[in-house]
This record gives structure tokens, C-alpha cells and sequence, in this order.
């Protein structure tokens, strides 16, 4: 008997549902890679629109931080002209001004313009930088080329130092700091003014050679006899270059700020608006509480000429004033001017060293700090 076989075909039909499925996951996926893709191209596009309005408004208060700081040299040439060689706390710069709306002063020359500053506001205040300890005058100049310690500053800056609590013994290393400081810039060559206002021809040394007859050399590798560092440092600029002098914390540098600047060139102290410590420390023989009865002696009537701050200092406790008289004046030359603008998100602070000339009025800038 013969086997049969029966071949069995079994044929699969597609789902209509099943396909339908996933055409519309397919979709749906198709769609939201779209969505995230158009989405991101937006967002960077927001952003890439957000950063330019930034930058426009950081302009704008930029220019209006640069309209008030011309607006401040009017004020010192317009102080300068109506009290000329005299530069007292009762002045118009001395008068700070709180934060105010632009509008409030545009107003005053159109309703258009006003609006346009509604959303701006200005703050700041004028600072006499002669009101302070230079540390510029630990070095002095005592002929072409010459760098050498002034050794009469350097004793009030340390009589300042002491009573401010700081270790006395940083005022030479500071000076010594300086002056290698100085010692390697460019601007140690070019033409000074003496105290006479005769134009003195500074010349270089030569190379290697020592400066002033002093035992410092500016040829790097050398060292110093006063122990100071082979390799000169930077140039001092500001109070916060107390830093890199061994043996100041920056709490000691915090509380000097108040105290102590770095002005480009040696400068008087102006006794009309000197702090009680920094007189003491300036004029030999003079302790705190007769500099405290010296500043309140000057609140009622200011000084017009260095006759009336020996009487005052004489009067306060000092018979003999041995400071050099050049070292005390009642008129200032800088001023540091310190502004804030807020224009809608963007802020502005920024400090402004001021030159006044003593003679004409006229004011130059000399640098100009953003702070962060």
C-alpha cells in the first residue's frame, strides 16, 4: 500500500490595523523630532536675540556712564574756577548723588527725552584722591634716572601702619616694592615736572647700572642689598598691589583702602580733607586724638593757604611742625569718581581717576576701572 503525503501552505495576510499602527507611531515619532528640532532652533535663536538686546543696553549704559563722568569734569572744572587753590569737603563735588531716575534730569529739556530715560537710573560720588596716603611718595626722584627711598614717607607710612594695627616693619618693604616697581617702567625716562614746574629731562642709566648711586640694580638677576627681590615686580598700581608684598593679608590691605592710594606721581596731602590717622602719620609728633581735634578745628572754617594749617596744627598740639611744607597742601589735583548706571538689566559700576591742572582747571582722565 502506497503512503500519500499532503502538503499543507499556510499564507499570511497583513493586518490592516497592525499597519495602520505603525504608520501613526512613525508619524508621531517623525513629528516630535521635528518639534525638538524647531524648538531648539528657536531657543538658540532667543538666545542669539537675548545676548544682542544685552549688548545694546550694556552700550547704552556704557554711554550714559561716559555722559555722567563728563558731566563730574564740568563740576571739578566749574569748583576749580570758583575756588581756585582750595579744595574743601563743603564743595559742590563733595556732594555724592543717590540713586536717581536719568528722566528726572532729562525732563528738563523735553517730555520725548524724558521717557527715554525712565527706565535708567545714576548714582555715585567724588572722592578726593589727595585726601589719602600715596604710596607713590616712598620713592622720589632726585635727579635723572634717580630712584631712591624717601625715608621721612616711609617713617609716616609706617607710624600709619601702627595705628592701623599692622606690623610697622611692611612700610620698606613696601617702598622697596615700589621702588623696583618703578624701576623697570617706561614711564621712569620721560620728561618730569619739579615742584617749581620746571620741565627736568629724565635720562636712562645705563645698562645693568645702578640707580640714583643706590645700591639697587634694574638688570634682572642681580640682587638687592636691602633684601629686597632679584627680579623686579610689577609696577604698583592700586591698593590691592599690596598683595604681592610679603607679610600683607588681605584684610590688612581691606582696611589700608580707606586709607592709602597709588596715584601716577608723588603728590601733597591736602589738609582740608585728610582723615585723622592719615594726618597723624604724616605730621612727626602728632598722635590721633590732636589730628581728631585738628579735623574738627576744620569743619567750621576750611583752609585757604598752608599758613592757616600750621596755626591749626600748632593749635591742635604741634608747636614745631617739622613735615615739609611741600608735602602739605589745601588744593587737590585727583580725584577718583565712582559711578553706577542701571539701564533696564544692565549695570554699569565703574571708578575714573580725574586730573585736575592747577592752573587752567582742565581735566584729563587717567584711567578708568570697571568693577565686577
Amino acid at each position: 500500500m502506497a503512503a500519500t503525503t499532503t502538503a499543507t501552505t499556510i499564507t499570511f495576510r497583513p493586518n490592516p490595523r497592525r499597519s495602520r499602527g505603525v504608520a501613526i507611531i512613525s508619524a508621531l515619532l517623525v513629528v516630535a523630532l521635528s518639534a525638538i528640532l524647531v524648538s531648539g532652533m528657536l531657543w538658540r535663536q532667543q538666545v542669539q536675540i537675548r545676548r544682542i538686546e544685552n549688548q545694546r543696553l550694556l552700550a547704552q549704559a556704557q554711554w550714559v556712564a561716559r555722559g555722567a563722568l563728563d558731566w563730574t569734569r564740568l563740576i571739578l572744572r566749574s569748583e576749580g574756577d570758583t575756588s581756585a587753590g582750595i579744595t574743601y569737603l563743603g564743595g559742590v563735588w563733595g556732594v555724592p548723588i543717590a540713586k536717581t531716575r536719568l528722566s528726572d534730569f532729562l525732563g528738563q529739556i523735553g517730555d520725548v527725552r524724558a521717557e527715554q530715560g525712565a527706565a535708567t537710573y545714576l548714582s555715585g560720588s567724588i572722592e578726593d584722591a589727595q585726601a589719602k596716603f600715596n604710596l607713590r611718595n616712598l620713592v622720589s626722584n632726585a635727579g635723572p634716572g634717580m630712584l631712591q627711598l624717601n625715608m621721612e614717607q616711609v617713617l609716616a607710612f609706617q607710624r600709619l601702619l601702627g595705628l592701623l594695627g599692622i606690623d610697622g616693619q611692611l612700610a620698606k618693604k613696601t617702598a622697596l616694592q615700589l621702588r623696583a616697581g618703578l624701576a623697570q617702567s617706561a614711564t621712569r625716562f620721560q620728561t618730569q615736572t619739579s615742584p617749581s614746574g620746571t620741565p627736568t629731562a629724565v635720562t636712562p642709566p645705563q645698562e645693568g647700572g645702578v640707580i640714583g648711586g643706590s645700591n639697587f640694580t634694574d638688570a634682572p638677576g642681580l640682587s638687592d642689598s636691602d633684601d629686597n627681590a632679584s627680579v623686579a615686580p610689577l609696577q604698583m598700581t592700586s591698593v590691592d598691589s599690596l598683595l604681592d608684598v610679603p607679610g600683607f593679608t588681605v584684610e590688612e590691605v581691606a582696611r589700608l583702602r580707606a586709607f592709602v592710594t597709588v596715584l601716577p606721581t608723588p603728590t601733597a596731602l591736602n589738609m582740608n580733607t585728610a582723615k585723622p590717622e592719615v594726618i597723624a602719620a604724616v605730621v612727626p609728633g602728632m598722635n590721633l586724638s590732636s589730628a581728631q581735634a585738628f579735623t574738627a578745628r576744620r569743619e567750621t572754617v576750611f583752609f585757604h593757604n598752608i599758613s592757616d594749617v600750621q596755626l591749626a596744627l600748632r593749635g591742635a598740639g604741634v608747636q614745631q611742625p617739622t613735615v615739609a611744607l611741600d608735602l602739605l597742601d589745601v588744593n587737590t589735583s585727583y580725584f577718583l569718581i565712582h559711578g553706577d548706571v542701571q539701564h533696564e538689566r544692565a549695570q554699569v559700576s565703574r571708578t575714573t581717576l580725574l586730573y585736575r591742572d592747577a592752573q587752567t582747571h582742565t581735566t584729563r582722565i587717567v584711567w578708568v576701572r570697571d568693577q565686577t
